[in-house]
């Protein structure tokens, strides 16, 4: 398994929640066979969906939620 350092992950991301969902949903999209976007010696999507994080090739969008008055 690849690791990845959390400080680099968190510079791309605002919460780890976001980055663990993000990072799920992309796995998914690997696992249902989509090509992975970088080159990883992991076979396991988890670890390249979070590689392909890290080198930037996918980020985390935050919607500002309007406040319900």
């Amino acid at each position: 398994m690849a690791y990845i350092p959390l400080e680099i992950l968190m510079r791309q991301s605002p919460s780890v929640y976001k980055l663990a969902l993000a990072a799920a949903e992309r796995a998914n999209e690997i696992n249902e066979g989509s090509k992975p976007l970088v080159q990883c010696t992991s076979k396991k999507v988890t670890s390249i969906a979070m590689q392909e994080f890290a080198e930037g090739h996918f980020s985390v969008e935050v919607k500002k939620e309007k406040k319900k008055k």
